[in-house]
């Protein structure tokens, strides 16, 4: 079995980003030329690292997966949405370019939700377009729910279910089934030397790259994610693999969404791949409970659909985004 904190780390993170031999950076230099970037401050004076890139004229705010990640796994394989839309990266506090702060009480759900609404405030948007992967569609929602006035459209991408209940389990099970003992033992190696060994980039690639296999769905390669999952500094590296990503998680308790997403209006599209290591009954729960939100269940995928049936993915999406 995974270790404990491994374990939380694939629930929530991207796993969502895992991916080490495809952990890389060929596209970083080619999109700074073009990409703005910079800061905001939440209202607790966190700063919040943010990248642009697309020329659209519709924004779409994208939010990362973790806790404890950042937004270089997901922009590269993003840039076919970049070719219509504005698409606007925040690494979330506790993660990647952003505040990493030293009273961890800062890291808690509440002040997430409080950092996407900093966020459209800095940038003056009325309304908000989100397009959230793994962890982030709780993040999003959450945010509906507390501004339900603040979000035109939402996009689900493999997301945690709505509820906690015995997610961890069937996830943690699905998970382990799909990796050999020999590769659970290197897992926890891995994850070990990137908290405390000297090499930090070097266990963080070669941890994803094993993580990223049982997230994949069967005969998928690893390369064929383009992000970047360690893209961050040695120490933002460490600091949201072993602090933002259980603390964060441990303060969203005992979740359960299903009493407060009938609140949510916006139109809401859920993409979630039929080899998902996150139950597909459980990603169901989220259309049962919310008025106007459809699942697109799509095969031959798992957690990373956008890459491994973008011929699927992007048009259901731009579709779902153009309709009146």
């Amino acid at each position: 079995m995974l270790s404990t904190k491994a374990g939380l780390f694939f629930i929530f993170i991207l796993w969502p980003s895992l991916m080490v031999t495809s952990c890389n950076n060929t596209s970083r230099q080619s999109r700074a030329a073009t990409a703005r970037e910079g800061y905001f401050t939440s209202e607790d004076n966190i700063q919040l690292y943010y990248q642009i890139t697309g020329q659209g004229a519709d924004t779409l705010v994208i939010i990362h997966g973790g806790p404890g990640m950042d937004s270089e796994y997901m922009i590269a394989d993003f840039e076919p949405l970049a070719q219509k839309y504005k698409l606007l990266f925040y690494d979330q506090r506790g993660g990647g370019r952003s505040t990493l702060p030293k009273d961890t009480s800062q890291l808690h759900m509440t002040q997430h939700i409080t950092d996407l609404e900093a966020l459209r405030t800095h940038f003056g948007f009325e309304k908000m377009t989100l397009v959230a992967h793994s962890f982030g569609p709780a993040l999003a929602a959450r945010y509906a729910i507390t501004h339900p006035g603040r979000v035109a459209r939402m996009v689900f991408i493999g997301p945690i279910p709505p509820i906690r209940e015995n997610f961890w389990e069937r996830f943690g099970d699905a998970v382990n089934r799909r990796l050999t003992p020999a590769e659970q033992k290197e897992l926890s190696i891995q994850y070990n030397a990137m908290i405390e060994g000297p090499n930090t980039k070097e266990a963080c690639r070669k941890f994803w790259n094993i993580a990223l296999k049982p997230r994949l769905a069967a005969g998928r390669k690893v390369s064929i994610i383009k992000g970047d999952c360690c893209a961050a500094s040695p120490e933002a590296i460490r600091y949201g693999m072993d602090i933002t990503n259980s603390v964060t998680i441990n303060s969203m308790g005992n979740w359960d969404y299903h009493r407060e997403l009938p609140l949510v209006t916006a139109p809401t599209l859920i993409l979630h791949g039929e080899e998902e290591a996150i139950p597909m009954d459980m990603a169901e729960e989220w259309v049962k409970a919310m008025p106007h939100a459809q699942l697109i269940k799509v095969p031959r995928a798992a957690h990373f659909p956008y890459v491994e049936r973008p011929d699927m993915v992007w048009p259901a999406i731009n579709a779902f985004l153009e309709k009146e």
